[in-house]
């Protein structure tokens, strides 16, 4: 397997400035995800993509990493993952002939492992699957919600009868956590999404699908820290 991983890092925030460069467990929060993708077995390359100098500083000090300064236009607020990881594949000449996997680490996932990303890809490639997302069991079943219709009543996401049903009668439900997303570099370029007719999902706990977003997230997992000091093996 040759994989490239991107680790996408904005300097723009508007919940936290600088976000990725905040530190969270004695480093900046970007640093757990590049030293996770350092100490996976099955990472072959690592590169950063950054319109921020002083993020690309920071990478730069890895020796494993390759940075790359991202344009203007592809770090605006609203701009979507895909085209950034495009960019990424473009600029260095990655096809999936050079490198048959991708795998996205985003830097707010900062307990997400070098483990977990080895487990993650070794599970792919035993289900044959082309695509990976990581996950995490909701709290409240989705299948359980409501919406407003046109009209302005309530009626079930899907169908009426699941939000009255027993969770466990229900369909088994998960929701991303941004932590990793893996994919074959063609179907990529192909689709220009990480989802496929053929994704599976690797679970993680809820103690490791923290996003972070806020400074409230930071807080809860300094938190955690104390009573359970990270590990990035």
């Amino acid at each position: 397997m040759s994989v490239v991983a991107i680790i996408p890092a904005r300097s723009g925030s508007k919940g936290i400035p600088n976000k990725n460069l905040t530190e969270v467990g004695g480093k900046p929060l970007i640093g757990w995800s590049i030293e996770a993708a350092e100490k996976a077995e099955r990472i072959d390359k690592i590169i950063v993509t950054s319109d921020g100098n002083d993020i690309l500083e920071f990478s730069s000090q890895y020796k494993t990493v390759e940075t790359l300064d991202r344009p203007d236009h592809l770090a605006q607020d609203n701009t979507p993952t895909a085209p950034v990881v495009e960019h990424a594949l473009e600029q260095f000449h990655i096809t999936g002939e050079e490198y048959k996997y991708l795998v996205l680490l985003q830097p707010t996932s900062p307990l997400r492992t070098a483990d977990d990303i080895d487990d993650a890809l070794a599970l792919m490639k035993e289900a044959n699957a082309n695509s990976l997302i990581s996950v995490v069991k909701p709290d409240h079943h989705p299948l359980k919600s409501f919406k407003k219709n046109k009209e302005g009543y309530l009626e079930g996401i899907v169908n009426n009868d699941f939000p009255f049903m027993p969770r466990q009668e229900l369909p088994v439900a998960y929701q991303p956590n941004g932590a990793i997303y893996i994919i074959e570099i063609k179907e990529f370029l192909k689709r220009k999404t990480f989802f496929t007719d053929r994704t599976i999902e690797y679970v993680m706990p809820t103690s490791k699908s923290f996003d972070v977003d806020s400074y409230e997230d930071i807080e809860k997992i300094e938190n955690q820290f104390k009573t359970n000091p990270p590990c990035q093996n």
